[in-house]
């Protein structure tokens, strides 16, 4: 255990992974200043969280008289490291840090890392309910925590955690980008374009990512993507065992899952084994089932027996506001896929229906590329509602798709609440009204859940 004794800390951001970090470390013997730009009056509650400590707290600016003295400084998630407290920080010497990095540096069990541009809350979900199955089938003292960039920080639970159990947690690239540590097993599930407005260009997003497998030793695995270049490419930097993951099978001395004969199987070496069949997996879309994929060559590699996995896989009903199906009014079905966030969800997630799509697309624009999914969308939708700041860019861009093709109907409105009235009005029995918006909620809400709950909110209000 690292000592933190009369360390000077200060922890910016104070957001969950900042008043986790801070609770942790005044627990621990550190002085810890918490640090946030936005006003006092908007942190009044994370303010109060921490009453119960030392915590001193600072906000509304970031002076940079808070570094002096300082012996770390611990960063959260949703902080640009090009701010000027940090730059100075560099400048200074001082060592950056973050949650997950310090939670990596104390944990005494097995570490699951699962990060990529998509799929990997859902993936992290699913292998923490397969986990949670093997522990109840075991009937021992032991167990699985599920955490990170999904639900709550592992470093809230880590002085709880015993050799025997296992920690499961999901990774951002926001997160990655200052760790000097990997988990015993990492997961890339893919690496496509995102978050290009804060690391600037595919190649920084690309090297954020691979610090999951860039300090890792001999004795860890690597979990990669056979169907996804941006994963793929990264065998060269394995320094441990490999089990990949795709739809065909892997060549016959490697280790990993694929699908044959409607079954999802394991090829360990030259063995084969059935997992079980795709058709007991509720979830819909390909790349739903490559994240099953995923799941399950992770599962193989922690060793979790394959009843628990089949459970947990029959079990499995998704995460809120990931293709969720919140509403059926008058033969038609509404379904929530706000964490589309991405041009690249959404198609995943219009080619997950046959039937005839309303489709909502808009949010805010992270400067990335609309042509595949206006090209793709146009052919398979039924009617285009536009809503947001991205609005009138998706428009130009729809427009001069369909200059050349069959144009499908465009509604463009300011609001999402407009966009579902205009869907209600246009949707027919049989057809899906989709909100998957391809862009960040950041123009109209706080963030992908508040626009979700908002969703079926005024679904249920029309």
């Amino acid at each position: 255990m690292k000592k933190y004794d009369n360390k000077h800390i200060l922890v910016i951001g104070a957001a969950r992974q900042g008043l986790a970090i801070s609770r942790y470390l005044d627990k621990h013997g550190a002085k810890v200043t918490l640090t946030d730009a936005r006003p006092e009056n908007d942190l009044i509650d994370a303010k109060n969280s921490l009453a119960d400590t030392q915590v001193q707290t600072h906000f509304g600016e970031h002076p940079f008289s808070l570094l002096d003295g300082t012996d770390l400084i611990c960063v959260s998630g949703g902080v640009p490291l090009d701010i000027p407290i940090i730059k100075e920080a560099k400048q200074r010497h001082i060592q950056l840090s973050n949650d997950s990095q310090i939670f990596l540096e104390n944990c005494p069990c097995t570490v699951i890392g699962i990060t990529g541009s998509a799929g990997k809350t859902t993936t992290t979900a699913l292998l923490g309910q397969m986990a949670d199955r093997f522990f109840e089938m075991k009937s021992n003292k032991n167990r699985a925590w599920t955490g990170g960039n999904i639900g709550n920080p592992l470093i809230s639970n880590v002085d709880e955690m015993q050799e025997d159990d296992l920690a499961i947690m999901e990774l951002s690239s926001f997160q990655l980008e200052l760790m000097t540590r990997s988990p015993h097993i990492a997961a890339v599930l893919n690496i496509t374009p995102n978050h290009l407005d804060r690391h600037g260009t595919l190649g920084a997003y690309t090297a954020a990512k691979v610090r999951i497998l860039k300090f890792q030793k001999q004795a860890d695995l690597a979990i990669l993507n056979r169907e996804d270049k941006g994963s793929w490419n990264l065998r060269e930097e394995l320094h441990g065992d490999l089990i990949s993951f795709g739809y065909k099978k892997p060549d016959k001395n490697d280790h990993g899952t694929y699908i044959e004969k409607g079954n999802i199987m394991l090829q360990i070496a030259r063995e084969q084994m059935k997992m079980l069949p795709i058709d007991w997996i509720p979830l819909r879309g390909e790349h739903n089932l490559l994240n099953v994929l995923a799941a399950c060559a992770i599962a193989a590699g922690a060793t979790i027996a394959l009843p628990a996995i089949q459970t947990a896989i029959e079990e499995f009903e998704g995460i809120p506001h990931r293709m969720q199906l919140v509403a059926t009014r008058n033969g038609v079905q509404w379904y929530d896929d706000s964490i589309a966030t991405t041009p690249e969800r959404s198609l995943a997630a219009i080619k997950s229906f046959d039937e005839p799509i309303v489709l909502l697309l808009g949010g805010r624009d992270k400067n990335l590329p609309w042509e595949e999914l206006l090209q793709t969308a146009n052919q398979k939708v039924k009617q285009f509602v536009l809503f947001g700041e991205a609005a009138n860019m998706i428009a130009e861009k729809l427009e001069k798709i369909q200059k050349h093709s069959n144009a499908k109907p465009l509604i463009q409105v300011e609001t999402l609440q407009d966009a579902i009235k205009e869907a209600a009005k246009t949707a027919e029995e049989g057809d899906v009204v989709l909100l998957s918006p391809g862009g960040t909620s950041y123009d109209a809400f706080v963030d992908f859940e508040e626009r979700g709950n908002y969703y079926a909110k005024w679904i249920s209000e029309l």
